[in-house]
């Protein structure tokens, strides 16, 4: 079963209220000790991941933070969180299309080749369509070729190879004469990088509940009948040598550590947890819009992400290092440029801007010596202006622009256009 939530939505144990989907009380419970199980005692992280409150009339609650991804139990249960988009009603289908095509842009994990349009978001939930790709990416590897090695082999044969263990060949064969306790190299697919994803084939077939999946697991498992399962998942790991003869099993091998060691963004704990993927979409804006950046840029126009020229401070030496998400050079023209993962709207403060993000953007137009300062936010329908600008009397000038997700592309060279003129820098 798959419950659905987006981002700042949550559930309550066994009815829904006041806005708050309904979860199975064995559910709810199950993903009550996993947000205790995580709680951190340097960091509040599982208020940042799921929040745990009572609500009067309600009882206990459950909601998303600023991350999103999938949490599947291991009874097959998938929480499913979803980025809230743009503010307005869209389907559950195009928010996923969406969010798996910002996902594309994350380098610390693989997701970097797929085809969005090819993973059936219609019919599967995040984690089948993660299984889904995992597959995918094997399937792409075996006709490439599985990779073999030699592998020592200790055995009592029939026939003489290698070399005899005398020792056990006489506590074995001392009676029986037709065999020979022999040490020989064997020439097979029994290597620890083939170990791992026949490891993962099982536990995939296992906790996939699409019943394409299943047969889709089942086939590829047949072609790894020669190799064993992994016993050691990070002894295997630490074997595996990644040269240019294996660079094709890099993807599939990036996708075994999600699955065996649950490597995300993030590291958790809770026995009721078969795994959890949940990616804070802070980061992943920012990687989106860097990646739309880089393809949309002309080739006179520099980019540099996360830039660390600059410190608050200089002397006795420097201190409080500056690090935007994006600087711009257009010769000796600069903007900077940083990202942030917030809906906007008329009815708050400021529509929502915080005084510390302007801080920090003063300080940004000073160091660098920028002529523009644009803080880019995901394009919301709850605020009527997209042209938010502020200049002080020192001539910093920060703008507020927006990126509708659902046409990025256009977002974004309007943006280049604007910031690129000269003229439009006027205030």
């Amino acid at each position: 079963m798959t419950y659905t939530i987006t981002e700042y939505s949550g559930f309550a144990c066994e009815k829904a209220v006041n806005g708050y989907k309904a979860l199975p009380k064995k559910t709810f419970e199950a993903l009550e000790n996993f947000i205790l199980a995580n709680v951190s005692e340097k960091e509040t992280e599982a208020i940042e991941l799921l929040s745990l409150s009572a609500r009067r009339g309600v009882g206990k609650v459950i909601t998303a933070r600023n991350y999103v991804g999938l949490i599947a139990m291991t009874d097959g249960t998938v929480i499913e969180i979803l980025p809230k988009i743009a503010g307005y009603e869209i389907s559950e289908d195009e928010t996923k299309r969406i969010f798996l095509e910002m996902l594309k842009t994350l380098r610390d994990i693989t997701f970097k080749d797929f085809n969005v349009s090819h993973l059936h978001v219609d019919r599967l939930n995040l984690f089948e369509i993660f299984i889904k790709m995992f597959l995918d990416e094997v399937t792409t590897l075996t006709k490439q070729g599985l990779k073999s090695s030699y592998t020592p082999v200790e055995a009592n044969e029939k026939f003489y190879k290698g070399k005899i263990l005398t020792s056990q060949n006489i506590k074995y064969n001392l009676v029986n004469k037709q065999r020979v306790y022999v040490l020989y190299d064997d020439f097979n697919i029994n290597r620890p990088e083939n170990r791992l994803i026949k490891s993962t084939l099982r536990f995939l077939l296992k906790a996939t509940h699409d019943g394409r999946n299943r047969q889709y697991a089942s086939r590829l498992l047949t072609l790894f009948d020669r190799a064993d399962y992994s016993e050691n998942y990070c002894e295997d790991f630490s074997k595996c040598f990644i040269d240019r003869s294996m660079n094709h099993y890099d993807k599939a091998l990036s996708w075994c550590r999600v699955f065996l060691l649950g490597n995300s963004f993030t590291a958790f704990a809770g026995s009721k947890v078969a795994l959890a993927l949940l990616f804070p979409m802070e980061k992943v804006f920012e990687s989106f819009i860097a990646a739309k950046l880089r393809k949309l840029i002309s080739r006179d126009i520099s980019i540099r992400t996360q830039d660390m020229t600059y410190s608050l401070f200089d002397s006795p030496r420097r201190a409080f290092a500056l690090k935007p998400d994006i600087v711009l050079e257009f010769g000796e023209l600069t903007v900077v440029m940083d990202t942030k993962w917030k809906l906007l709207s008329d009815t708050d403060r400021n529509s929502g801007i915080s005084q510390s993000d302007m801080y920090q953007m003063y300080a940004y137009g000073k160091k660098y010596g920028a002529g523009r300062v644009v803080l880019l936010y995901p394009y919301s329908d709850k605020i009527s202006r997209t042209d938010i600008g502020y200049i002080s009397d020192d001539n910093v000038r920060v703008d507020v622009r927006f990126v509708d997700l659902r046409n990025p592309n256009q977002s974004i060279s309007g943006l280049l256009s604007e910031v690129s003129d000269p003229l439009k820098w006027i205030g």
